[in-house]
């Protein structure tokens, strides 16, 4: 993984080695190598895809000027830097997730929901791009919780680290309902027919 550059040396001209890897990877939990279907890289790889996809995410934001006057792009950039201590702590690295992160979610989160009408059943994506683009965000934002929940056993994966990324999904989820409000599109509760 590169999401630690002081703890791994990484040559920028050697992106390959052009040996192959069999299919094995390394970790800093130990010299041995790992499948590379093995939880722990299950769950690097899924908070990597979620980090990659909120970039998407703070790169639409920027453009919309409804969202910037929010300020959500800084904040999904703090996202980011979170999921890039997570992933160190995962890996291995000697990092300190604090509650103070999921404090400061659990804040913007009530931020949002300050600003909605109470929401009383599920919602069907769609209505406004960004709106989509974050409950998309969400989708692999649960996944990421489940695939860390599922590497956490020998590791020093906290459950701070496991209420972060709880909150995170609900942190998206708000963010999907806001960008449709400030973009005057009426969500649809599904039928059921």
């Amino acid at each position: 993984m590169l999401a630690f550059p002081e703890l791994v040396k990484f040559n920028c001209n050697m992106l390959y080695t052009g040996k192959g890897d069999g299919g094995t990877t390394k970790t800093l939990l130990g010299n041995e190598r790992i499948p590379k279907n093995h939880n722990i890289i299950e769950a690097l790889g899924s908070l990597d895809e979620l980090n990659a996809w909120l970039g998407y995410c703070r790169n639409q934001a920027k453009k919309n000027n409804l969202l910037e006057e929010k300020n959500i792009s800084q904040k999904i950039l703090n996202v980011q830097e979170n999921l890039f201590t997570i992933q160190g702590i995962v890996a291995g690295a000697d990092l300190n997730f604090l509650k103070e992160k999921t404090t400061d979610i659990e804040i913007e989160i009530k931020n949002i929901e300050d600003c909605l009408e109470p929401i009383n059943s599920f919602l069907i994506s769609g209505e406004s791009e960004c709106g989509a683009l974050f409950d998309f965000a969400r989708t692999i934002a649960r996944r990421a919780e489940r695939r860390v929940i599922s590497a956490r056993q020998g590791t020093k994966i906290t459950d701070e680290i496991i209420s972060y990324l709880n909150r995170l999904s609900s942190f998206l989820y708000a963010l999907a309902r806001l960008a449709s409000k400030l973009e005057e599109r009426q969500e649809k509760a599904p039928s059921y027919k």
